[in-house]
C-alpha cells in the first residue's frame, strides 16, 4: 500500500471531534484506527517505511506512542524503548523536563535500557508544538543512543512543533492538519 493509500485509509477511520478539549479546537481521534486491524497496522507500517535499515529500537511515548510503537514494532522487528511520564519507572533513569501551556511535566528512560550508541526512531501519535517530542530526543541523547528521527501519525502544522526539533532532524508525518 503506498503513502497515499494509508493516508486516506486512516483518515477515513479517524473520528474528528470539534470542540474537544475546549472550544476552537479540533481533536482527531485515532481510537478508531487502533480498534480496526488492516488499518492499524498499515499505519504503524507506514510509521517506519521511511526509516527501514536506519533504526535499531522505536521510542514510544507515552500513552498513545506505546500503542504505535509496539505494534510498530512487532512488524519491523526492532525493540521498543518506553519513554515513561516522570515516575513511573523502577530503575535508575534520566529525567528532561520539559514546559507546557500551563506548568512542567517530564519524560522518563532506564539509563542502562540500550547499548551506547543505538538508533532510535521516536514514535508518537502527535506532534503538536513539538515539547514532548523534543524532550524525549533529548532523553535519547543524553543517554547515548542517536536520534535516528522522528515518527507521527498527525502533525499539527500551525503548532509548529517541527521547527522545534531543528533541520537536523528528520520527521515523517502520516497525516498533516
Amino acid at each position: 500500500m503506498n503513502e497515499a493509500q494509508v493516508r486516506d485509509l486512516v483518515e477515513s477511520k479517524l473520528a474528528v471531534i470539534p470542540d474537544f478539549p475546549e472550544t476552537g479546537v479540533v481533536f482527531r481521534d485515532l481510537t478508531p484506527v487502533f480498534a480496526d486491524g488492516p488499518t492499524f497496522r498499515a499505519l504503524s507500517e507506514a510509521l517506519t517505511a521511511p526509516f527501514a535499515g536506519r533504526f535499531d529500537h522505536l521510542a514510544g511515548l507515552e500513552a498513545r506512542g506505546f500503542l504505535l510503537a509496539g505494534a510498530a514494532s512487532a512488524l519491523s522487528g526492532a525493540g521498543v524503548l518506553p519513554v515513561r511520564k516522570g515516575g513511573k519507572l523502577p530503575r535508575a533513569v534520566l529525567r528532561e523536563e520539559y514546559d507546557l501551556e500551563y506548568g512542567t511535566a517530564a519524560l522518563e528512560v532506564h539509563e542502562d535500557e540500550l547499548p551506547p550508541g543505538s538508533r532510535v526512531l521516536i514514535v508518537d501519535d502527535v506532534l503538536a508544538t513539538g515539547g514532548t517530542v523534543e524532550a524525549a530526543a533529548t532523553l535519547i541523547e543524553r543517554a547515548g543512543w542517536r536520534v535516528a528521527g522522528v515518527s507521527v501519525a498527525i502533525e499539527l502544522l500551525d503548532l509548529g512543533g517541527r521547527a522545534r526539533l531543528g533541520d537536523d532532524v528528520e520527521i515523517h508525518s502520516v497525516l498533516r492538519y
